[in-house]
């Protein structure tokens, strides 16, 4: 048995069907790990759901902000974007079931025996690993539950810009979702740049990637993420104890997958075509 942790698909369904391929993944054996960001911008965004709800007793998939953005525009009737590709799921006949299965994905992954962390985005350094699965397990609760149209309403937005104990209501529900969804760069108190794309050295003054915060509480136990493209490091091995994934399939770069329980962590890929022009990063 084999266990892989792949990437951001972000609809590119033939680019995860050939890297599936290469793997030889056997679903009667194998098991997958998923960072998130299944979905939008490419052009088969419902063949990737419909591909990972068939499996679905085989894989993990924790939820990225193309996923919530899907899930709002769904639930909350949203117009899609001009650069959205969402619209095959909004219409397909097993829209339901797929959606409904979506919105029950975690936020976080914890795999004790193989002491990894999974997460979309990041982490807040001052949130300790037994404080992040309990933040995203309180903001789980809201997503699966009859409230979560609600939290779409509210989803959107890049405040407040500091973590505090005290934060309640959608502001503390939408900082818990920024941060394991959104994060690439942040100052060392934590305060994030939500909305800095590039790679490391191209942010402001003051700010750093969010694992290279010096006395992160996480530092100590091994973090999978994606969504950071232009991450230079990303599929090339361990960085600040951290496994970045997100090769920039949908942007012609390629598609990656590293095998986690043998301890070796070989990485896989596959060069992908590219469906978005490069520099269109979200």
């Amino acid at each position: 048995m084999a266990t892989y942790a792949i990437g951001d698909i972000q609809g590119c369904d033939d680019e995860l069907a050939a890297l599936l391929d290469k793997l030889r993944f056997n679903a009667d054996r194998d098991r997958l790990w998923f960072c998130g960001d299944l979905v939008n911008r490419g052009p088969q965004s419902l063949e990737v759901l419909r591909r990972l709800y068939a499996l679905r007793d085989n894989i993990v998939v924790v939820l990225g902000n193309h996923d919530l953005h899907l899930l709002a525009t769904a639930f909350d009737h949203r117009h899609p974007g001009k650069k959205d590709t969402l619209d095959a799921i909004l219409d397909a006949p097993d829209a339901g079931p797929l959606l409904d299965w979506l919105r029950r994905c975690p936020l976080l992954h914890h795999d004790p025996e193989l002491n990894l962390l999974m997460v979309h985005a990041g982490l807040h350094p001052a949130w300790s690993l037994q404080t992040a699965i309990s933040l995203a397990r309180e903001m789980e609760a809201v997503l699966q539950g009859p409230k979560h149209i609600d939290f779409y309403r509210h989803m959107y937005g890049d405040k407040p810009h500091n973590w505090s104990d005290t934060l309640s209501g959608w502001l503390r529900y939408r900082f818990i979702t920024n941060i394991f969804t959104r994060l690439r760069f942040c100052r060392p108190d934590g305060q994030p740049a939500l909305n800095a794309k590039g790679p490391p050295g191209s942010q402001d003054d003051g700010y750093l990637p969010w694992y290279a915060i010096q006395g992160r509480k996480t530092a100590d136990i091994p973090v999978i993420f994606g969504h950071w493209s232009t991450l230079p490091e990303a599929g090339k091995g361990f960085l600040h104890n951290t496994l970045p994934l997100d090769t920039g399939c949908l942007w012609g770069g390629r598609l990656t997958a590293v095998r986690l329980d043998d301890g070796g962590y070989a990485i896989s890929q596959i060069n992908c075509p590219g469906a978005q022009r490069p520099g269109d990063w979200q």
